[in-house]
């Protein structure tokens, strides 16, 4: 990871290099509200918003991505699909309470638990923001694993299953964060850079005029959802890889874990890791070299990723 440091390094020197100056080129960011419809009944109101569309479409297609692989027997080798057709709509109620609940503690856990434990009220407030996708990992491995002991099914099996499906729905929820105008990235003059609305966007130091950012939302659904999403279903349905139990995990894992390293350079960590000596953001440091909270929680995913792909090709 040394090489993933020194990259940070010299990404704080060119940014300094180019906030000397005015920015003379930028997109303006498209006028889409982020809530979809709004229904008011008296002093109630309803709004759908983008951001729970996302959610709710990514978890249907990963359902009907499950569905069509398990109904392909052919697709995983002498000891066939590792569910019935309808055992994943089952399944999907399982994977909704670990995404939630493991992307809200995550969240709490890893990049404000010191907020958190003085007020623990706000933790319950999830329609307020702040969730962290290795949370939501974390908590559909643990749904995924106690539905597969309640049912007795091969854990990895259904695990791959689950790992193709899941592309698509990280592909969604970038573009969601981009309509809200969320995690967006580190200031830059390159051509495609936005000027993100708000003022907590706006703020960069040593730039005349609008700011523009990296749409690193959009760099990640691209690699996260289209890239890592269409390798893993080739994999799936043209090399065989469903057969070998848990390599398709190992593909999600390690593809995830660099393309997440890799958009970090790219992307404005969280405030709280901000300081005046530290204006990369870095959660681990030593001498102006380390890493972003997001790539100190992709190393085990990687190396994990590249294990199980080792051990499944053994097999």
């Amino acid at each position: 990871m040394g090489r993933l440091a020194s990259a940070h390094k010299v990404d704080f020197v060119a940014a300094s290099a180019h906030q000397t100056r005015m920015i003379n080129f930028a997109l303006p960011f498209p006028d889409i509200s982020p809530e979809i419809f709004t229904i008011e009944i008296g002093d109630f109101a309803f709004a759908l918003r983008w951001y729970a569309l996302a959610y709710i479409a990514g978890l249907v297609i990963a359902w009907r991505i499950v569905v069509g692989l398990v109904k392909r027997p052919a697709l995983w080798g002498g000891g066939g699909p590792p569910m019935t057709k309808n055992q994943p709509e089952d399944l999907l109620t399982w994977i909704i309470l670990g995404v939630v609940l493991g992307g809200r503690l995550g969240y709490v856990l890893f990049y404000q638990p010191g907020y958190y434990l003085s007020n623990p009220t706000e933790i319950l407030k999830v329609w307020e923001g702040g969730m962290s996708f290795h949370g939501g990992f974390l908590g559909v491995v643990v749904a995924g694993l106690a539905y597969c002991w309640k049912h007795k099914l091969p854990a990895l099996r259904v695990g791959d299953a689950v790992a193709v499906s899941a592309p698509p729905g990280l592909m969604l929820g970038r573009l969601a964060n981009f309509i809200n105008a969320e995690l967006w990235g580190r200031p830059t003059d390159v051509p495609w850079g936005f000027t993100f609305p708000g003022q907590a966007a706006q703020d960069c130091p040593g730039v005349d005029g609008l700011c523009a950012r990296h749409p690193s939302q959009l760099y990640e659904a691209g690699l996260e959802g289209l890239i890592l999403g269409g390798v893993m279903l080739w994999l799936a349905y043209r090399r065989g890889w469903l057969t070998r139990p848990g390599a398709m995990i190992g593909v999600f894992l390690v593809g995830y874990g660099l393309a997440r390293s890799f958009v970090e350079f790219f992307r404005q960590p969280d405030a709280q890791f901000v300081s005046e000596g530290n204006p990369l953001g870095l959660a681990f440091e030593v001498g102006g070299y380390g890493l972003t909270m997001g790539q100190i929680l992709s190393i085990p995913m990687i190396l994990l990723g590249l294990a199980m792909i080792a051990r499944a090709r053994r097999l």
